[in-house]
Protein backbone atom coordinates (compact mmCIF):
# COMPACT_ATOMS: atom_id res chain seq x y z
CA UNK A 1 0.00 0.00 0.00
CA UNK A 2 1.48 3.65 -0.96
CA UNK A 3 1.79 5.96 1.54
CA UNK A 4 -1.55 7.87 0.79
CA UNK A 5 -4.49 6.48 -0.27
CA UNK A 6 -7.69 8.55 -1.48
CA UNK A 7 -10.65 6.76 -1.27
CA UNK A 8 -13.10 8.00 -4.20
CA UNK A 9 -15.81 5.68 -4.70
CA UNK A 10 -18.35 7.66 -5.31
CA UNK A 11 -20.74 6.49 -2.17
CA UNK A 12 -17.86 8.16 0.02
CA UNK A 13 -17.49 11.28 -2.21
CA UNK A 14 -20.98 11.49 -1.51
CA UNK A 15 -21.12 11.24 1.90
CA UNK A 16 -18.43 13.31 2.73
CA UNK A 17 -20.57 16.40 0.63
CA UNK A 18 -23.39 15.90 2.86
CA UNK A 19 -20.88 15.90 6.06
CA UNK A 20 -19.50 19.11 4.71
CA UNK A 21 -22.72 20.95 4.27
CA UNK A 22 -23.09 23.77 7.24
CA UNK A 23 -26.40 22.71 7.54
CA UNK A 24 -26.53 18.95 7.88
CA UNK A 25 -27.64 18.10 11.57
CA UNK A 26 -25.78 16.42 14.25
CA UNK A 27 -27.81 13.17 13.81
CA UNK A 28 -27.28 13.16 10.23
CA UNK A 29 -23.82 14.05 10.30
CA UNK A 30 -23.50 11.34 13.03
CA UNK A 31 -24.99 8.76 10.82
CA UNK A 32 -23.03 9.53 7.80
CA UNK A 33 -19.93 9.56 9.41
CA UNK A 34 -20.54 5.86 10.27
CA UNK A 35 -21.70 4.89 7.20
CA UNK A 36 -18.45 6.58 5.45
CA UNK A 37 -16.56 5.00 8.18
CA UNK A 38 -17.37 1.52 6.94
CA UNK A 39 -16.33 1.88 2.85
CA UNK A 40 -13.56 4.00 4.16
CA UNK A 41 -12.55 0.32 6.26
CA UNK A 42 -13.06 -1.66 2.93
CA UNK A 43 -9.87 -0.33 1.44
CA UNK A 44 -7.85 -0.03 4.54
CA UNK A 45 -8.83 -3.57 5.22
CA UNK A 46 -8.13 -4.79 1.86
CA UNK A 47 -4.83 -6.88 2.15
CA UNK A 48 -5.44 -8.57 5.38
CA UNK A 49 -3.90 -11.78 5.25
CA UNK A 50 -6.24 -14.95 4.62
CA UNK A 51 -6.20 -18.63 5.30
CA UNK A 52 -8.38 -21.44 4.76
CA UNK A 53 -10.53 -23.54 6.82
CA UNK A 54 -12.30 -26.89 6.45
CA UNK A 55 -16.47 -26.21 6.40
CA UNK A 56 -19.44 -28.21 5.55
CA UNK A 57 -21.61 -26.69 3.66
CA UNK A 58 -25.06 -27.88 2.85
CA UNK A 59 -23.71 -29.78 -0.19
CA UNK A 60 -20.01 -30.75 0.40
CA UNK A 61 -17.29 -29.64 2.35
CA UNK A 62 -14.60 -26.94 0.98
CA UNK A 63 -11.89 -25.50 2.10
CA UNK A 64 -12.81 -22.01 2.45
CA UNK A 65 -11.41 -18.45 2.81
CA UNK A 66 -10.61 -16.91 6.77
CA UNK A 67 -8.80 -14.02 7.86
CA UNK A 68 -5.55 -15.22 9.65
CA UNK A 69 -3.63 -14.36 12.25
CA UNK A 70 -4.66 -12.50 15.55
CA UNK A 71 -7.72 -9.84 15.72
CA UNK A 72 -7.03 -7.02 14.47
CA UNK A 73 -6.44 -3.78 16.74
CA UNK A 74 -8.87 -0.73 16.38
CA UNK A 75 -7.40 2.54 17.82
CA UNK A 76 -9.89 5.43 18.55
CA UNK A 77 -8.21 8.99 18.35
CA UNK A 78 -10.36 10.47 21.03
CA UNK A 79 -12.76 12.00 21.31
CA UNK A 80 -13.53 12.41 17.41
CA UNK A 81 -12.39 8.79 16.35
CA UNK A 82 -14.91 7.25 18.20
CA UNK A 83 -17.33 8.13 14.99
CA UNK A 84 -14.95 6.48 13.22
CA UNK A 85 -14.66 3.46 15.46
CA UNK A 86 -18.37 2.16 16.07
CA UNK A 87 -19.10 2.47 12.25
CA UNK A 88 -15.70 0.30 11.72
CA UNK A 89 -16.56 -1.94 14.51
CA UNK A 90 -20.07 -3.03 12.90
CA UNK A 91 -17.76 -4.20 10.09
CA UNK A 92 -15.52 -6.09 12.50
CA UNK A 93 -16.87 -6.61 15.69
CA UNK A 94 -14.26 -9.07 16.68
CA UNK A 95 -11.77 -6.50 16.67
CA UNK A 96 -10.07 -5.35 19.81
CA UNK A 97 -9.74 -1.74 20.74
CA UNK A 98 -7.89 1.14 22.32
CA UNK A 99 -8.17 4.76 22.88
CA UNK A 100 -5.48 7.49 22.47
CA UNK A 101 -6.84 10.54 24.50
CA UNK A 102 -5.11 13.53 22.82
CA UNK A 103 -6.33 17.02 22.66
CA UNK A 104 -4.28 20.06 20.70
CA UNK A 105 -3.78 23.16 22.84
CA UNK A 106 -5.09 26.12 20.74
CA UNK A 107 -2.18 28.23 21.25
CA UNK A 108 1.01 25.79 20.75
CA UNK A 109 -1.30 23.73 18.00
CA UNK A 110 0.91 20.96 20.35
CA UNK A 111 -0.80 17.65 21.38
CA UNK A 112 -1.38 16.84 25.21
CA UNK A 113 -2.15 13.56 26.43
CA UNK A 114 -4.43 12.71 28.77
CA UNK A 115 -5.21 8.96 28.04
CA UNK A 116 -4.10 6.07 27.00
CA UNK A 117 -5.35 2.67 26.95
CA UNK A 118 -4.46 -0.02 24.34
CA UNK A 119 -5.21 -3.78 23.57
CA UNK A 120 -2.63 -6.18 24.52
CA UNK A 121 -0.30 -7.73 21.83
CA UNK A 122 0.02 -5.20 19.74
CA UNK A 123 3.50 -6.59 17.89
CA UNK A 124 1.22 -9.22 16.99
CA UNK A 125 -1.39 -7.45 15.00
CA UNK A 126 -2.33 -5.03 12.46
CA UNK A 127 -3.37 -1.72 13.78
CA UNK A 128 -5.86 0.55 12.45
CA UNK A 129 -5.77 4.04 14.16
CA UNK A 130 -8.59 6.22 13.32
CA UNK A 131 -9.12 10.17 14.05
CA UNK A 132 -11.71 11.61 10.98
CA UNK A 133 -9.35 14.61 10.68
CA UNK A 134 -5.63 15.08 9.68
CA UNK A 135 -4.83 18.43 10.14
CA UNK A 136 -1.33 19.54 11.54
CA UNK A 137 -0.82 16.10 11.86
CA UNK A 138 0.56 16.90 15.61
CA UNK A 139 -1.89 14.75 17.32
CA UNK A 140 -1.69 11.81 14.94
CA UNK A 141 2.13 11.51 15.06
CA UNK A 142 2.05 11.45 18.94
CA UNK A 143 -0.92 8.77 19.13
CA UNK A 144 1.37 6.58 16.56
CA UNK A 145 4.45 7.05 18.70
CA UNK A 146 2.40 5.65 21.55
CA UNK A 147 1.03 2.92 19.39
CA UNK A 148 4.58 2.11 18.56
CA UNK A 149 5.78 2.37 22.22
CA UNK A 150 3.31 -0.52 23.15
CA UNK A 151 5.20 -2.95 20.13
CA UNK A 152 2.99 -2.38 17.33
CA UNK A 153 4.98 -2.47 13.88
CA UNK A 154 1.83 -3.11 11.59
CA UNK A 155 -0.05 0.40 11.59
CA UNK A 156 -2.25 2.09 9.38
CA UNK A 157 -3.78 5.41 9.61
CA UNK A 158 -7.74 6.30 8.39
CA UNK A 159 -8.97 9.27 8.84
CA UNK A 160 -12.01 11.21 6.72
CA UNK A 161 -10.16 14.27 6.02
CA UNK A 162 -6.41 15.10 5.62
CA UNK A 163 -4.50 18.53 4.84
CA UNK A 164 -1.01 18.50 2.43
CA UNK A 165 0.56 19.83 6.50
CA UNK A 166 -0.33 16.79 8.17
CA UNK A 167 -0.05 14.40 5.60
CA UNK A 168 3.65 15.39 5.58
CA UNK A 169 3.83 15.55 9.15
CA UNK A 170 3.29 11.94 9.65
CA UNK A 171 5.02 11.28 6.70
CA UNK A 172 8.35 12.15 8.29
CA UNK A 173 7.36 11.25 11.21
CA UNK A 174 6.00 7.63 10.53
CA UNK A 175 6.94 7.10 6.83
CA UNK A 176 6.04 3.18 7.33
CA UNK A 177 2.45 3.82 8.13
CA UNK A 178 -0.01 4.13 4.94
CA UNK A 179 -2.86 6.73 5.15
CA UNK A 180 -6.40 6.06 4.15
CA UNK A 181 -8.49 9.19 3.76
CA UNK A 182 -11.65 10.32 1.28
CA UNK A 183 -10.21 13.83 0.67
CA UNK A 184 -6.90 16.01 0.50
CA UNK A 185 -8.06 19.64 1.40
CA UNK A 186 -6.53 22.75 0.23
CA UNK A 187 -4.74 23.60 3.23
CA UNK A 188 -4.79 24.37 7.30
CA UNK A 189 -5.67 27.92 8.32
CA UNK A 190 -4.11 30.29 10.93
CA UNK A 191 -5.66 28.57 13.86
CA UNK A 192 -4.75 25.36 12.44
CA UNK A 193 -8.26 23.76 10.94
CA UNK A 194 -8.55 21.86 7.07
CA UNK A 195 -9.71 24.28 4.76
CA UNK A 196 -12.54 23.99 3.26
CA UNK A 197 -12.92 20.87 5.59
CA UNK A 198 -16.27 19.92 7.81
CA UNK A 199 -15.76 22.33 10.73
CA UNK A 200 -14.77 20.44 14.07
CA UNK A 201 -15.92 16.81 13.21
CA UNK A 202 -16.16 16.28 17.09
CA UNK A 203 -18.29 19.34 17.86
CA UNK A 204 -20.88 18.38 14.66
CA UNK A 205 -20.90 14.48 15.85
CA UNK A 206 -21.62 15.77 19.69
CA UNK A 207 -23.28 18.88 19.01
CA UNK A 208 -21.16 20.84 20.78
CA UNK A 209 -18.92 23.84 20.74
Amino acid sequence: MDHLTVVSHPLVQHKLTLMRDVDTPTAVFRQLLREISQLIAYEVTRELPMTTRRIDTPLQPMDAPVLEGRKLALVSILRAGNGLLDGILELIPSARVGFVGLYRDEETLQPVQYYCKLPENLSERLVIAVDPMLATGNSSAAAIDLIKAQGATDIRFLCLLAAPEGIARMKEAHPDVPIVTAAVDERLNEKGYIVPGLGDAGDRMFGTK
